[in-house]
């Protein structure tokens, strides 16, 4: 009976269950999302959203305790500079699963884990910026009508000068038919 036992073994030893899930964790912080099976995607969610949690406290006790997960520098490095300045003001939640469609070689259910704060599609800043470029304000058209109306009086002596080009053209072309009419007409006498 599993009594009491709450993570899943995923089929594997201990050992080579902690560096599989230590290597995942390290290309999640890397690359913010991957692609595995649903059942390594919520054994990796338990597994990185508390050393995610520990990356928020930069001592170097912290940064020892989650290279002894990872054994990566440079995922470290980077979980500590970049991630948790991002995470900083986040409870917890920090990553997000999306199932996906199952894998055509065995049927195994997919999913797509990826860090929150990482994805323009469902992130806060995506909808924020939305906002901002959809929305003016009283004050700012009026500032905007002032400088609309001087490119105006300024694109109105150009609008003119492409007139007077495109028409010289046209004449150009008129012109040289002309000789060649009168080559054509000497040539018959």
């Amino acid at each position: 009976m599993r009594h009491g036992k709450k993570h899943n073994h995923l089929g594997r030893t201990t050992s080579h269950r902690k560096a599989m899930l230590a290597n995942m964790a390290s290309s999640l912080i890397t690359h913010k999302r991957i692609t595995t099976t649903l059942a390594k995607a919520k054994a990796l969610r338990v597994y990185v959203e508390p050393i995610i949690t520990k990356s928020k406290n930069d001592t170097t006790h912290s940064r020892r305790t989650v290279f002894a997960y990872l054994q990566n520098k440079e995922v470290v490095t980077e979980l500590f500079r970049d991630v948790a300045a991002k995470v900083a003001n986040r409870p917890g939640g920090y990553t997000r699963i999306i199932k996906l469609n199952n894998r055509l070689g065995d049927n195994a259910e997919m999913a797509l884990i990826e860090l929150v704060d990482y994805n323009e599609v469902y992130g806060k800043d995506a909808a924020a910026a939305e906002k901002k470029t959809t929305r003016r304000g009283r004050s700012k058209a009026k500032k905007a009508d002032a400088p609309a109306a001087e490119v105006k009086e300024e694109a109105a002596p150009v609008a003119e000068a492409k007139e007077e080009v495109e028409a010289a053209p046209v004449a150009e072309e008129t012109a040289p038919e002309a000789p060649a009419a009168d080559d054509a007409e000497e040539q018959k006498a």
